[in-house]
């Protein structure tokens, strides 16, 4: 099982970024993905879920309308397209497999993680 993030990068205030998940060795029937961020200091922040099975998604509050999640079943690869970014959006964001099919941002839940993409938003 590999998740491979990519997509990061420096970005103004109020400007775009798609970050991109690869994920290889189970497909997207049994399991949820998520994305999380995380800053120096601070816990891992769910940002959001996908799950195919559930046909369902779910974003963050402090996101909600700016940040929406997607996926390319054929690719195997889930997509955070972020936008109207906001300094505060800066943070090392990781995608993970979730345990289960129900949308969760509880990282206990999650067994797999990716390496993480480094997003700084600039004001």
């Amino acid at each position: 099982v590999q998740l491979v993030e990519s997509g990061g990068g420096l970005v103004q205030a109020g400007g775009s970024l798609r970050l991109s998940c690869v994920a290889s060795g189970f497909t997207f029937d049994d399991y949820a993905i998520g994305w999380f961020r995380q800053v120096p200091g601070k816990e891992r922040e769910g940002v959001a879920c996908f799950s195919k099975s559930e046909t369902n998604t779910w974003v963050a509050d402090s996101v909600q309308g700016r940040f929406t999640i997607s996926s390319d079943n054929a690719k195997n690869t889930v997509y955070l397209q972020m936008n109207s970014l906001k300094p505060e959006d800066t943070a090392v964001y990781y995608c993970a497999r979730s345990t289960v099919t129900i949308l969760t941002t509880t990282p206990e839940w999650y067994d797999y993680w990716g390496q993480g993409t480094q997003v700084t938003v600039s004001s």
